[in-house]
C-alpha cells in the first residue's frame, strides 16, 4: 500500500526545482463527479442514548458545551471506538490520513460494525494517503449504510509525483481537517490522524498529540462544517474514482478480511491496553466528567482549496487571528510544524514587545519528521529570540529509521511533537489541526475549537510549566565579543543539565542539508 505523508510531501516540495526539468508526460484528468448525492447531518437525535446521557447536565449549562481533553493516545482511540459503539443514527468521520495499519483497520472495523447495526456512516478522507487503495475504498462504499468520498483526488491516469509539479497550487493543497462525530451529539477534534503512531500502537515511536471530546451545541457547528466538505464538488465518491468496481464476492471478502483482522487482534497487547485504559473504564461505568464552557468552531471553507490562497474570508486564520492579537499577558503555542514567516514573526514580536510572555514549543531538528519544514523555521529563530519570544524545541532524538517510520501531551521516550494548540492568557485554549505555518494558513484546510475555559487553559498552562524543562531544550541567544550572535540549547541529557552550541543530537551533514533547504523558495509550501 502507498502511504504518502506530510514528510514525503515536504521532501517532494524541496525537489520541485529539479522535477520541473523532467518531462511530465501524460495529462492529469479526473472523471466527472457524478453520483454525488447531497446529504446533511441528522438533527432529530434527541431520543438517542448519547443525547439522554448528557441531557440533565446540558440543561444545567444552557448554551455551553462539555469538553474532555484526550492527551493519551490510547484514550484517544478508545473515545472514537466508544462513540462508534454508542452511535444509533450516524457517524461522520473526516481525516487527512487514514493508514492501512493496526489502528486504521480497527477504526474501519468499528465503522462497518456500526453500519451493520443500521447507522449511517459518512467517511471523508483526503486522497493524499489513499494511493493504490481505491478498490478497498470502493468495497467499503458498497455497504448500503456507508458512503466513502475522497477529497481533492489525484488523477488515476498520471504519476502522482508528476501531478505535484503540474498541479502546484491545486493538488498540493489538501484537506487537513480531523473530526469524528457520532449522532450529531458528540465529536472529537484535534491533531490526530488515523494511524498507529497517533494512538500509541507503535512499539518504538509515537506522536505526542492532543484531541478534545466535545458534547453539546458546539457539535452541530462541527457537523455544519462536515456537511460543507461532504457536499463540496471536490469530494468524489470512491466508486467514481475506482477503475473497476469490485464484484460482490470481492466486496464480501474485504469485509471478512477486516473482521478477521479485528478478531485476530482481540487479545493483542494493544487491544488489552485499550480495554484497561482509564477512559475505557470511565465510559463503561458512565463516569466521564466533562468541563462545561462556551466555545466556537473555527474552520476553513472547502472553497479555499479551489480559490485563490489570498481569499482571507475563507480562512480559519482570519477568524483566529484577532483572538491571538488580543492576548494581554501570556501566549503558549504548541505547534509541531512551526514556520512563522515574516508576518508571523512581526506579530509574535509585537506581542512580546508590549509585555506579553510568548512561549513556543515545536520540534527540534533531531525530533522532526520533516527536516525541510525545520529549515523554514530555523531561519527565524534569532529574530524571534531577539524580540523576546521564548523558544523551546523537543528534547528527543529520532533515528533515520524512526523518522521514516513516522512518515499530547503524553510524553514518550521516542515521541515527536504533533500537537497543534494555543493557550491564551490561561483563559481560553485553541485545539485543532492548525499549525502556525504557511501551509495551514494559506494552502491546506483546517478546523479547531476555541474553548473559553480557564480550567482547561489553566491546566494546559500548568502542564507546560511543570514539564517543559524535562521535555524540551530552551533556546538562548548570546552575543560574542565580536558582536556575532549564536544560539545555545539548554536541556537535560540523562538527567544532567547540558548546553549545546549546535542543534542537539544532529550531524554536520544534517545541519548542512537543512541550511541549504532554508535558501529554497518553497516557504509557502511548508
Amino acid at each position: 500500500m502507498l502511504t504518502v505523508t506530510r514528510s514525503r510531501f515536504a521532501a517532494w516540495a524541496g525537489r520541485l526545482f529539479l522535477l520541473v526539468l523532467m518531462a511530465t508526460g501524460g495529462c492529469a484528468t479526473l472523471p466527472e463527479n457524478v453520483g454525488r448525492v447531497e446529504s446533511h447531518a441528522y438533527r432529530d437525535v434527541g431520543d438517542t442514548r448519547m443525547a439522554e446521557a448528557i441531557r440533565e447536565e446540558s440543561a444545567a449549562k444552557p448554551g455551553e458545551s462539555g469538553f474532555l481533553l484526550l492527551g493519551n493516545g490510547l484514550d484517544a482511540f478508545v473515545a472514537r471506538a466508544a462513540l462508534a459503539n454508542l452511535a444509533e443514527r450516524s457517524i461522520d468521520a473526516q481525516y487527512y490520513l487514514l493508514h492501512n495499519d493496526l489502528t486504521g483497520k480497527l477504526f474501519l472495523d468499528q465503522l462497518v460494525k456500526a453500519a451493520d447495526r443500521g447507522v449511517r456512516v459518512r467517511l471523508l478522507v483526503d486522497d493524499i494517503d489513499l494511493g493504490g487503495r481505491d478498490e478497498g475504498a470502493a468495497a467499503l462504499d458498497a455497504h448500503p449504510n456507508v458512503e466513502v468520498r475522497l477529497f481533492n483526488p489525484f488523477s488515476r491516469d498520471t504519476w502522482r509525483m508528476t501531478q505535484y509539479v503540474t498541479g502546484l497550487g491545486s493538488v498540493t493543497r489538501r484537506m487537513h481537517n480531523k473530526s469524528f462525530t457520532a449522532d450529531n451529539i458528540a465529536t472529537i477534534l484535534g491533531g490526530r490522524n488515523i494511524g498507529d503512531e497517533y494512538f500509541n500502537a507503535h512499539a518504538d515511536l509515537a506522536f505526542a498529540d492532543l484531541d478534545v471530546l466535545a458534547v453539546g451545541p458546539i457539535v452541530d457547528e462541527v457537523s455544519q462544517s462536515f456537511d460543507l466538505y461532504w457536499n463540496s464538488e471536490l469530494a468524489y465518491p470512491a466508486s467514481t474514482l475506482v477503475r473497476e468496481m469490485p464484484d460482490e464476492a470481492e466486496i464480501a471478502a474485504t469485509y471478512r478480511e477486516l473482521a478477521a483482522f479485528a478478531e485476530s487482534n482481540r487479545d493483542s497487547p494493544y487491544m488489552q491496553a485499550l480495554r484497561d485504559s482509564t477512559l475505557a473504564k470511565d465510559v463503561k461505568n458512565h463516569n466521564v466528567e466533562f468541563i462545561w464552557a462556551d466555545a466556537d468552531v473555527f474552520y476553513d471553507r472547502p472553497e479555499k482549496i479551489a480559490e485563490r490562497s489570498d481569499r482571507e474570508d475563507l480562512l480559519l486564520a482570519t477568524q483566529l487571528g484577532p483572538h491571538l492579537g488580543d492576548v494581554q499577558d501570556e501566549l503558549i503555542v504548541f505547534s509541531a510544524y512551526f514556520v512563522p514567516g515574516k508576518k508571523g514573526v512581526e506579530a509574535l514580536s509585537e506581542l512580546a514587545e508590549r509585555g506579553v510572555r510568548v512561549r513556543i514549543l515545536t520540534n527540534a531538528l533531531s525530533s522532526t519528521d520533516v527536516a525541510v519544514v525545520h529549515a523554514g523555521y530555523a531561519k527565524y529563530r534569532k529574530q524571534m529570540l531577539r524580540a523576546g519570544v521564548e523558544l523551546y524545541e523537543m528534547n528527543k532524538r529520532l533515528s533515520r529509521t524512526q523518522r521514516e517510520a513516522m512518515k499530547g501531551p503524553q510524553p514518550s521516550s521516542k515521541a515527536s511533537l504533533h500537537t497543534k494548540s494555543f493557550v491564551l492568557d490561561r483563559e481560553s485554549a485553541f485545539i485543532g489541526s492548525f499549525n502556525l505555518d504557511p501551509r495551514s494558513v494559506s494552502e491546506n484546510t483546517e478546523i479547531g475549537l476555541l474553548i473559553e475555559s480557564p480550567e482547561i487553559a489553566g491546566g494546559m498552562g500548568d502542564w507546560f510549566d511543570a514539564n517543559i524543562d524535562q521535555l524540551a531544550f530552551r533556546l538562548e541567544l548570546v552575543t560574542e565579543d565580536d558582536g556575532r550572535e549564536r544560539i545555545l540549547w539548554h536541556g537535560l541529557v540523562d538527567g544532567e543539565e547540558k548546553v549545546f552550541d549546535v542543534d542537539p543530537y544532529t550531524s554536520i551533514w544534517r545541519r548542512m542539508g537543512v541550511g541549504f533547504a532554508g535558501f529554497l523558495p518553497i516557504e509557502s509550501q511548508l
